[in-house]
């Protein structure tokens, strides 16, 4: 699943072709994704400038003159591709600029969203209302974490991937950052120390910001708008690296099942 830096990498090839134009055309090209598409978006979004583009956890928005939002997510395989040679079965929605770029949202599985929320909705809509502080955000402090995990029982790895906690961390990710900041996965929340969560919070953050640099990590189906692969995968200190020794003390990394999601870990660096 593309997570918070696979959708701010795609954003940002975006912006190139998106930023300041406007939407000549808008085709759909199935009924809908996850969800059906709005009634009103080939109609909302023709003609429309986009004004800015902007995250929200693992959802990118779309601004447009007209004080109307389009969000989208991109599920399990969602990715947009830029001026393609030629259309695909799972290119569901299309819009072409008045510059002539052509951008088609592709999903195959079908599991990402499009969305119209109004400007001044948007912080109200129930999606975005129940969200934690962003992990980019200055919002994000170990005393905001340590309220948050105050006598609470569940491991330190579920309250992290909670939206409601922290928005837009994803299992990649919560798992690196953990072992940067030497944290069993497994601990509850309410035993994670202040000092620990000292190391925590700029732990997710280089993580997310390594990530983001090198264009996301690629699994399976993701790719950048421009058809490149993400590169964030090399440099994964734990994850999916079963059994291979730590960088950090060469012991081997395990890995333990948590809430349906594999979480990857050194017993030896993460107490």
């Amino acid at each position: 699943m593309p997570e918070l830096p696979e959708v701010e990498t795609t954003l940002r090839g975006l912006a190139t072709y998106l930023d300041g134009q406007k939407i000549a055309r808008v085709e759909t090209r199935r009924e809908g994704l996850r969800r059906p598409f709005p009634a009103d978006l080939v109609q909302v979004m023709t003609g429309a400038t986009i004004t800015a583009l902007s995250r929200r956890a693992k959802y990118g928005l779309l601004h447009t003159d007209r004080g109307v939002v389009m969000v989208f997510h991109l599920g399990m395989s969602g990715r947009w591709r830029i001026d393609p040679d030629a259309l695909e079965k799972h290119d569901h929605l299309v819009l072409t600029t008045e510059a002539g770029a052509r951008l088609a949202l592709n999903d195959a599985r079908r599991f990402g969203s499009v969305d119209l929320v109004a400007d001044e909705a948007l912080a109200a809509w129930a999606t975005f209302a129940a969200m934690g502080p962003e992990p980019l955000g200055p919002e994000l402090t170990p005393a905001l974490l340590a309220a948050r995990m105050k006598g609470r029982l569940s491991p330190v790895k579920q309250l992290l991937l909670d939206q409601a906690v922290v928005a837009g961390l994803g299992n990649i990710y919560v798992c690196e950052a953990l072992h940067r900041a030497g944290i069993s996965p497994l601990r509850q929340g309410q035993n994670v120390k202040k000092r620990e969560l000292a190391l925590l919070v700029p732990a997710i953050v280089d993580v997310l910001s390594e990530s983001i640099a090198a264009g996301g990590s690629t699994i399976r189906d993701y790719a950048q708008p421009n058809g490149e692969l993400g590169y964030f995968a090399a440099n994964w200190r734990v994850y999916g690296r079963e059994g291979e020794p730590c960088h950090a003390c060469a012991a081997p990394i395990a890995r333990v099942a948590q809430g349906g999601r594999s979480s990857f870990w050194c017993p030896a660096c993460q107490k």
